[in-house]
């Protein structure tokens, strides 16, 4: 069964290993993505993630996280919203904490940008 403690807007570390080509790769950080229904669902196993990395570049889809308690991030982090990724919630091994609500709003753009929604 599929675990169901997962929020939109945490931060969890990831074993994203096996990455192939530019994907990710070992154990890193990810900002869930995907709506609560789903997360919240203990028969569905699969979780949307933002990749989330210490190298960001100035793009409008690469939003720049700073450390706090709240979040649990040591160093200054970019989520990285053309990096999306559905992965089985088994990958997610511990979360780090959670980002803010405007921080959270700030991704909903920008993934509606790189899909072009709006």
């Amino acid at each position: 069964m599929a675990r169901a403690d997962i929020s939109r807007g945490e931060l969890w570390w990831v074993d994203w290993s096996p990455g192939r080509g530019s994907e990710q790769a070992g154990r890193r950080p990810a900002l869930v993505i995907q709506t609560e229904a789903a997360n919240r669902n203990a028969r569905y196993p699969n979780v949307i993630v933002a990749a989330v990395s210490t190298k960001g570049r100035d793009l409008p889809f690469h939003l720049q996280l700073e450390p706090s308690a709240e979040n649990g991030l040591a160093q200054v982090c970019f989520a990285k919203c053309e990096q999306i990724f559905t992965v089985s919630k088994e990958r997610l091994e511990r979360r780090l904490g959670r980002i803010s609500a405007s921080q959270l709003e700030a991704v909903g753009r920008a993934l509606k940008m790189v899909v072009e929604l709006a």
